[in-house]
């Protein structure tokens, strides 16, 4: 994986402004890691992906992230500062080969909860495709986890997805959380106006898009500005350094 040019992030960015937020993700490692098939990128699990896309992140826009979030007690607009290793989480066990459908490996981690025993693999890109747009919690609870096991025994018998209890789906959802927790990051939070104290949830795939939008914009604007006084081309302007282009806007704006 490599850190894309200023050239290579406006491309991804004009050509997802529409795409759904898990291919906006895609585009981006594919775009930074072409020697990786598209189908393997895919198949990451969430927190895998949310790792590279971590990665890229520092890359690009340095190693600190900055946002506001409203207390939600108060309603105050606190400013958020936290470095990228800050976030960082490393998987807790790793999943063993599984031979699934048609015969494909997959990485799959197994428990047993009373007498059920179950496989499952983590959720990945392909499952926010099918569940994108649901907002209903338990349909896309139940969708996920009909996707993801992949082997289900009671008492030693085989049993469907859909005659799985309620606990033992509470039980692979937590240990899907303990395995991949680099997919579900809680800000621990505090308001300094009202005391109030609570866990924030934080996606860095839409952090990193919001960024890379806001980027987008001022980009342009960089390239309008130079460009009509010096009747560059954009591609040499985005070619430049960030302080190079300052230098000159400074310049122009006298």
């Amino acid at each position: 994986m490599r850190a894309l040019s200023a050239s290579q992030l406006l491309g991804v960015w004009e050509r997802e402004r529409t795409a759904p937020l898990f291919q906006r993700a895609l585009t981006l490692l594919a775009a930074a890691s072409p020697e990786t098939p598209s189908d393997v990128l895919a198949r990451l699990s969430i927190g895998q992906r949310d790792a590279r896309l971590l990665t890229l992140r520092g890359w690009i826009f340095g190693p600190q992230l900055v946002g506001q979030i409203m207390c939600p007690r108060c309603g105050k607009a606190l400013e958020l500062t936290f470095g990228v290793e800050d976030i960082r989480a490393a998987p807790t066990s790793s999943p063993s080969p599984y031979q699934g459908e048609g015969g494909k490996e997959v990485e799959a981690l197994s428990l047993r909860v009373a007498d059920y025993e179950v496989r499952f693999r983590l959720p990945n890109s392909l499952d926010l495709a099918i569940v994108a747009g649901c907002d209903d919690v338990a349909v896309t609870r139940k969708l996920l986890i009909e996707r993801c096991l992949l082997a289900v025994h009671h008492n030693d018998e085989v049993s469907s997805a859909d005659q799985v209890p309620v606990e033992v789906v509470d039980a692979v959802m937590q240990r899907m959380a303990q395995a991949d927790p680099q997919a579900d990051v809680q800000l621990a939070l505090s308001c300094p106006l009202c005391g109030h104290q609570w866990q924030a949830a934080l996606d860095i795939a839409s952090f990193f898009w919001a960024e890379i939008n806001a980027w987008a914009s001022r980009i342009l604007h960089e390239v309008h500005t130079l460009a009509s006084a010096y009747g560059w081309r954009e591609t040499d302007i985005l070619a430049m350094s960030p302080w190079r282009r300052q230098v000159y806007l400074e310049m122009v704006s006298g």
